[in-house]
């Protein structure tokens, strides 16, 4: 089956480490090898900033892992293609695999919208407001203040609108969510989970989850072990506990897969890496029909990505 994953921190990691080679790399959980080998047809790879970064240096280091991006996961091969759009994803051919350019947290741009303009030149196709914390656009979701959009924040949501690229409320504040609810026309969340099912703050309220579906929004539910379960460690079935809530509540054509993959430092037992997509795959299939398996995994991203 075709494989869409929404979420992964991949180029963070060959940042941190400029010897890593994407094909094959032990260091990684999703390689070049294990996307080809295991059913990839899209990935998403984040430009993810890390805090120790200074804010002055963040827009070099964003420009830094597009490089990286092209030069590393690019040109190397002639099975991966830089997609943009539904259309250019549509349009790769059976060995091909697309590759998808997004934006972790508005760090890098501060309060420049000449900035971001230049992010979306280069690619970008889904901006995540924030990362954990507050910036000049909104706050995180472990912001105290908790405060939505800025006057700044809404403009970078309606060039984004004017862009056709997702807007995406993973990571963002709960006033900010809403926010964007009201102005985005395309919201996703590419990498949370429910909260009702695990009380994490990353993960979505009911109410959150609802006005995602009703918005014609996505919802990537990820592989964070801490988002899944209040329990020490996770498991494939607890995965399936999201997947089976999320469509309790009319999600069963909004939800896919986000696995941060990369930005994880520990995983769900019986999946560690992208190669193990084929035994959660396995799983779904024993709960779900092939149909709906199908549109988990890769058709209600592809239907909900602009064009």
């Amino acid at each position: 089956m075709n494989i869409f994953d929404a979420h992964c921190d991949v180029l963070y990691k060959m940042w941190l480490n400029p010897t890593i080679v994407f094909e094959d790399a032990k260091e990684l959980h999703i390689t070049g090898k294990q996307l080809k080998q295991t059913g990839a047809k899209v990935q998403c790879f984040a430009i993810y900033i890390p805090e120790s970064v200074s804010f002055e240096g963040r827009f070099d280091v964003a420009l830094e892992m597009i490089d990286i991006f092209y030069t590393n996961v690019i040109q190397p091969s002639n099975v991966f293609k830089h997609v943009r759009t539904r259309h250019d994803i549509e349009n790769l051919k059976e060995n091909e695999i697309g590759a998808v350019l997004t934006l972790e947290g508005c760090d890098p741009v501060g309060n420049s919208i000449t900035r971001f303009k230049t992010l979306l030149r280069l690619g970008i196709t889904s901006v995540g407001l924030t990362w954990n914390y507050a910036n000049a656009v909104a706050d995180g979701i472990l912001e105290a203040r908790g405060a939505g959009l800025s006057t700044f924040g809404r403009e970078i949501v309606k060039e984004a609108n004017r862009a056709h690229i997702w807007t995406d409320v993973s990571h963002l504040s709960i006033r900010g969510f809403w926010d964007v609810i009201e102005k985005a026309k395309y919201p996703i969340a590419s990498h949370s989970n429910s909260f009702s099912i695990c009380n994490h703050p990353r993960n979505l309220n009911d109410e959150q989850i609802k006005a995602l579906i009703v918005n014609d929004g996505m919802i990537g539910v990820t592989f964070v072990p801490q988002f899944l379960t209040n329990k020490k460690t996770a498991s494939i079935t607890d995965i399936l506990k999201h997947v089976d809530y999320i469509c309790s509540l009319g999600g069963e054509n909004n939800l896919g897969f986000g696995s941060d993959f990369d930005g994880i430092d520990e995983t769900v037992n019986g999946l560690s890496n992208f190669s193990n997509y084929e035994t959660l795959i396995n799983e779904l299939l024993k709960h779900y029909s092939d149909t709906l398996v199908k549109r988990f995994l890769f058709q209600n991203f592809v239907e909900h990505m602009p064009n």
